[in-house]
């Protein structure tokens, strides 16, 4: 993957799919600033030197511009961004004609605008360093309607695509590529509500033409192919990675 030496910044890193990617870069001996509101897990100390870990909040502006001068300090610059961080809040994110705004919102910042705040504040590094590759995880919901809806998870979702394919042709002279991975249903600590429960997760595998639900690996393989300069001519679309749930009748 030529990732020897690259330096990534990775938000949703204290679980799932952000954990997995942090631990595939640094197996490919880049080195990573792993950001998240929870705290440091025990397994990222194993990573030793190759990782910082720093718990705030992506929704604090000061704090991720903070985090990433901490990176470009630490490791001598940025070269990848993976925005993995998100939130799905059932029982609160509901219908738009119902919600209450102010959980609209929360759930915005958190899944939209955090990533915002990310972008600006990294690819500043990525213009010191020649070029830069950003990963941004969206999600097959917010191309489908749903009759549970999560009105605003969903809604930013889809402007996580929209976002993705701006900055890819804003930033394209610069050699600085953006892309996004669209994921399907997949075992992970953020949808453990179903997969925890082994009849909702075998209902779940029968939608999907491959037979089975997403794993973490499916995520961080894709992300990291993404990343890499594998992907050099790849920028401004979205890799589906939902064992063909999309591309059913």
């Amino acid at each position: 993957m030529s990732l020897e030496g690259k330096v990534a910044f990775v938000t949703g890193a204290g679980g799932g799919m952000g954990f997995k990617i942090s631990q595939d870069l640094i197996a490919e001996g880049a080195n990573v600033l792993m950001f998240d509101i929870k705290p440091k897990p025990e397994g990222a100390a194993a990573f030793g030197d190759q990782c910082r870990y720093v718990q705030g909040d992506l929704t604090d502006d000061n704090a991720v511009e903070t985090a990433a001068a901490l990176a470009a300090a630490e490791f001598g610059g940025i070269d990848y961004l993976a925005n993995v961080a998100g939130a799905l809040w059932f029982g609160k994110d509901e219908s738009a004609l119902d919600i209450d705004l102010d959980i609209w919102e929360q759930v915005m910042a958190i899944n939209l605008k955090s990533m915002v705040h990310t972008s600006r504040h990294v690819v500043p590094h990525m213009r010191k360093q020649g070029a830069g590759a950003m990963v941004h995880f969206s999600s097959t919901q917010c191309l489908r309607g749903d009759s549970a809806p999560q009105d605003a998870y969903q809604a930013a979702k889809a402007g996580v695509i929209a976002f993705s394919k701006s900055l890819a042709i804003q930033l394209a002279s610069d050699n600085i590529r953006s892309n996004v991975i669209v994921p399907g249903p997949c075992a992970s600590p953020m949808q453990e509500r179903w997969t925890d429960n082994p009849a909702s997760k075998a209902a779940t595998a029968d939608a999907i033409p491959l037979g089975r639900v997403g794993e973490v690996d499916d995520m961080a393989n894709a992300c990291l192919f993404l990343l890499s300069d594998k992907a050099s001519f790849i920028t401004g679309t979205e890799l589906f990675v939902d064992g063909g749930l999309l591309a059913r009748p």
